[in-house]
């Protein structure tokens, strides 16, 4: 499980303290320094902020910019809109999965990358698209994953 500095917790938190409506871009702060928001830091905040614990997971879990779960270091996600799955998007990600050894809503072993599948990024003339760490990829093959992964290494 990946560790959490709450030293650094604190230091957020105390940015906001004091400031009404802050919940989501203090819970995106800590999103984006750990990549995931851990039940250790969700005490920290109800107990520094006064907010019930309830309503920070209820933020927490209805935004799929935060994680309650760890994630890797490289975010990839594969697109399975209608223009990337009659490209061949389904044989891609069959090939990531392959290659990192996790199905599709996991994360490796060694927190590298997590894998999630989604169902439109929004740019069908490029399909099939994978966007890893918001960078865009597209028109790829199966036989272009191992040379696309070997670049977030």
């Amino acid at each position: 499980m990946a560790e959490i500095n709450l030293k650094r917790v604190d230091e957020i938190i105390e940015g906001y303290k004091g400031e009404e409506g802050v919940l989501i871009q203090l819970l995106l702060d800590i999103q984006n320094e750990f990549n995931w928001i851990s039940p250790e830091a969700i005490a920290r905040i109800s107990e520094q902020m006064r907010i019930p614990k309830s309503q920070i997971y209820r933020i927490a879990s209805f935004y799929k910019a935060m994680s309650l779960k760890p994630v890797g270091r490289h975010i990839i996600h594969v697109c399975m809109g209608t223009a990337c799955q009659v490209r061949g998007a389904p044989k891609i990600l069959d090939r990531i999965e392959e290659n990192l050894k996790i199905k599709e809503g996991e994360t490796t072993s060694d927190m590298r990358f997590s894998l999630k599948r989604v169902n439109c990024l929004g740019c069908c003339a490029m399909g099939p698209v994978i966007l890893v760490d918001g960078t865009y990829h597209g028109k790829i093959t199966s036989a272009m994953v191992e040379s696309i992964l070997g670049q977030y290494e």
